[in-house]
């Protein structure tokens, strides 16, 4: 159980709150360092799910917890931009972009119940959101226009990169529902 990806993942879990502490201190780069924080996470997202693959370590464990953490620590950070910016342009996309990851989880969780989970795999799509989404989010935490007075505007990209996300994030699940619809629809045979 104890395998580097795992591990990997078990310290996304343990930095949740530590990134939630650290953004929310009152000090002046606090956002700076929670967005450092959240990109380390991302980064470790990748890392355990590449070396899972290259070192074949891949667990039920890990299975269970990798997505799991994504959608934790990707669900703070919507709920603590939608907290600072207090903006519908911000807003309206962090309650889309969670809706949208607790339906996709639950279609995926009864797709594999019902023994179809292969019609509901990640696609090209999902992973252009989840791209988009991280650096947005990283930019919008980050709170950062400019840095040693040269302009970024990391703020402004992350607008741009939420409204792709979230468009993207619909795109991808309707994908997945048209996908699983004909399984959905099924009407069970009335027990004798």
């Amino acid at each position: 159980m104890w395998t580097i990806p795992n591990i990997l993942t078990c310290v996304r879990v343990l930095l949740i709150p530590v990134f939630v502490i650290v953004y929310f201190l009152d000090w002046k780069w606090a956002h700076q360092a929670a967005a450092f924080i959240f990109w380390f996470a991302a980064v470790t997202d990748w890392l355990d799910g590449y070396l899972a693959r290259k070192l074949q370590q891949s667990t039920p464990f890990g299975a269970f917890l990798d997505p799991v953490a994504d959608k934790l620590i990707v669900a703070a950070a919507l709920l603590m931009i939608a907290h600072t910016y207090q903006d519908p342009w911000i807003t309206i996309p962090a309650v889309l972009l969670t809706a949208r990851e607790v339906f996709v989880s639950a279609l995926r969780e009864w797709m594999a119940g019902s023994g179809h989970e292969d019609s509901v795999q990640v696609s090209f799509i999902g992973k252009a959101k989840t791209m988009a989404q991280m650096l947005a989010l990283i930019g919008l935490l980050s709170e950062l226009q400019e840095f040693m007075g040269i302009p970024i505007y990391w703020v402004t990209l992350g607008y741009i990169l939420l409204l792709i996300a979230t468009v993207l994030s619909v795109w991808s699940m309707t994908a997945y529902l048209i996908a699983a619809w004909k399984y959905l629809t099924i009407v069970p045979e009335a027990k004798k």
